[in-house]
């Protein structure tokens, strides 16, 4: 799994061009969830800084972490001054000091599972929130989708990542918020669902896949050929099925 969450700095010009962006209502969603005044914040995993953003834009001093050098470099391009940067995965993280929120968009599942929360519950103040952002992008037509995991099927059978606790992606409460309500450290979980349908040219949908890790581990002969196979049963314009599944929860004590 290492060697899996660092091959993202390759393409970080092309995982800030071809991964969505996130909307301002996860802040509401935070701050309406917290107990205190969100002023500062601590993003793991950040990447090119998709969610620092949103974050710095309403005023909240976000410390951006990421053990990639190169994908902190794109961060730093897009994100306003304030916003400190830090090269470093959690579990090396320096506990030196505490947030009113941490949170994790789309690589929470690359973070070390059996210290992960009580790592987060020590980086937060008393009812500190964390929250969780993400989701696959998949084509929205099921007949689509099946042709092209047919087409891509000779150099790969899965682009997904597997639910770290084993949980169902259509269990009612979805992972990380599984793991979650298990955990003595955290109460007030709360999941919500955003249906997201956009629709985008075939060639910015593969564009998208160059950044997913699972086709960053074929060689490059692989994965052109793979996409070369993909946009051959794609017609110009697919429809996605890009639903955004946020968590939150509160520190206890």
């Amino acid at each position: 799994m290492t060697e899996r969450a660092l091959v993202f700095g390759s393409v970080a010009q092309a995982y800030e061009r071809y991964r969505p962006d996130y909307p301002p209502e996860v802040v509401d969603l935070v701050v309406d969830h917290a107990c205190r005044p969100v002023r500062t914040a601590l993003e793991i995993g950040a990447g090119t800084g998709k969610a620092t953003r949103v974050f710095a834009e309403r005023g909240v001093a976000v410390t951006a972490t990421d053990p990639d050098p190169a994908m902190l470099a794109e961060l730093r391009r897009h994100v306003p001054a304030t916003v400190t940067t830090v090269e470093t995965t959690l579990e090396d993280l320096e506990a030196s000091s505490t947030y009113d929120l941490v949170f994790a968009a789309a690589s929470l599942h690359w973070t070390e599972p059996t210290q992960r929360w009580a790592r987060v519950a020590g980086l937060l103040e008393p009812e500190g929130v964390f929250a969780s952002f993400g989701g696959q992008l998949l084509l929205a037509d099921p007949a689509l989708e099946d042709a092209l995991q047919a087409a891509q099927s000779p150099w790969l059978t899965d682009d997904g990542f597997p639910s770290p606790d084993g949980t169902p992606k259509d269990a009612p409460m979805r992972w990380p918020g599984s793991e979650l309500e298990r955990s003595d450290l955290f109460d007030e979980v709360r999941q919500h669902v955003v249906a997201r349908r956009p629709s985008v040219p075939a060639l910015d949908y593969v564009g998208h896949l160059s950044t997913i890790s699972a086709y960053l581990m074929l060689t490059a002969a692989d994965r052109q050929r793979a996409f070369d196979a993909i946009l051959a049963v794609l017609p110009d314009e697919v429809q996605l099925s890009a639903d955004l599944t946020r968590h939150v929860a509160r520190r206890v004590g």
